[in-house]
C-alpha cells in the first residue's frame, strides 16, 4: 500500500526495531510516510506478515533484515532490503554479501565503525560496488561517531541515509530520511536505493532529542549485557541461527558455527 506523499518528500524513517499500535501511531503523528522494519533475530517471513498487517494508506512498512555476519566476537552488521529468500545470521560476511547479491537486495551499512558491530571502512570499500548507502546519523551514536559515519560516506563516495534505530517507541520519528520522489512498495524503495536517488537526511535537536538519544544508547547498554546472556543462554537456538531446521542446511559453506 502507498505511504503518504508530504509537499517535502516522502519521508522514510529508514531503520526501526519496534512495530506496535503504538508506533505507527507516533510514525503517522510525527509525519512519516514509510518505516524500515527489520528487527534483530526474526526470520524474513514473520517481520513480512508483520509489516503487511501495520501497513495502511497513509504509512507503508517496509519489511528487512539486519544480517548479523561473523561470531559473537567478529560481528558486522549489514541491513538488506527487499530480500526474496530468508538468509540467517552468523554467516561469514563475504557468504552473506555473495547471498544478497543473487538476490539483487538493496544493501546499506547501519552504524559504521560503531563499537565492534559494524562494517570498517576498508570492509565497505571492498564491498563498494554492492552496497547502496552508508547511515550517517544514529541516535545510539555519540557525536565523534557521526562524525565518522559522515567521512566514511565522503571517503567512500557513497550516497547517505539516517534513521531512528528505534528500539524505544518515543525515537521513532526522531530521525528521517526523505526521498523526492513517493514509494509505494519496497520495490520502489530498493530502486530508488541501487540507483542514488536525490534524498535528504533530518533529525530533530533540542533537549528531548538528546534525552531520547540517551535512552537509546542505555537500551543499548542493556541489550548486550542482561538480553544477551538470555538470548544466548536460556532460550535456545535463535530462529535466525543457520542450523536451524528452516535453512534446510543451505548455508552450511559459509556458517560459522
Amino acid at each position: 500500500m502507498a505511504g503518504r506523499a508530504t509537499d517535502d518528500g516522502f519521508r522514510v524513517d529508514m531503520h526501526v526495531k519496534i512495530l506496535d499500535d503504538e508506533v505507527v501511531r507516533r510514525a503517522k503523528a510525527r509525519g512519516l510516510d514509510a518505516l524500515v522494519y527489520a528487527p534483530h533475530f526474526e526470520r524474513l517471513p514473520d517481520i513480512e506478515e508483520r509489516a503487511r498487517e501495520y501497513s495502511d494508506d497513509e504509512l507503508l512498512v517496509i519489511p528487512a533484515r539486519e544480517l548479523f555476519t561473523g561470531d559473537w566476537r567478529s560481528r558486522r552488521h549489514v541491513l538488506a532490503i527487499g530480500l526474496t529468500d530468508p538468509v540467517p545470521d552468523f554467516l561469514t560476511l563475504e557468504g552473506t554479501m555473495a547471498e544478497l547479491r543473487r538476490q539483487n537486495a538493496a544493501v546499506v551499512v547501519p552504524h559504521p565503525e560503531f563499537l565492534t558491530v559494524s562494517l570498517d571502512i576498508d570492509q565497505i570499500r571492498e564491498y563498494r560496488d554492492q552496497i547502496d548507502a552508508v547511515e550517517v546519523y544514529n541516535p545510539k551514536h555519540l557525536d565523534r561517531d557521526n562524525r565518522r559515519a559522515r567521512e566514511i560516506a565522503r571517503e567512500t563516495d557513497l550516497p547517505a541515509f539516517a534513521s531512528s534505530y528505534a528500539h524505544l517507541p518515543k525515537t521513532v520519528g526522531e530521525v528521517w530520511t526523505t526521498f523526492e520522489e513517493p514509494i509505494e512498495s519496497t520495490a520502489d524503495l530498493v530502486t530508488m536505493l541501487q540507483a542514488g536517488a536525490p534524498r535528504r537526511i533530518f533529525h530533530r535537536d533540542g533537549l528531548t532529542h538528546t534525552l531520547r538519544c540517551k535512552a537509546e544508547f542505555a537500551h543499548l547498554l542493556w541489550e548486550n549485557t542482561y538480553k544477551k546472556f538470555d538470548r544466548i543462554y536460556l532460550q535456545g537456538t535463535e530462529p535466525t541461527h543457520p542450523g536451524h531446521i528452516a535453512y534446510r542446511d543451505e548455508f552450511d559453506d559459509v556458517r560459522l558455527y
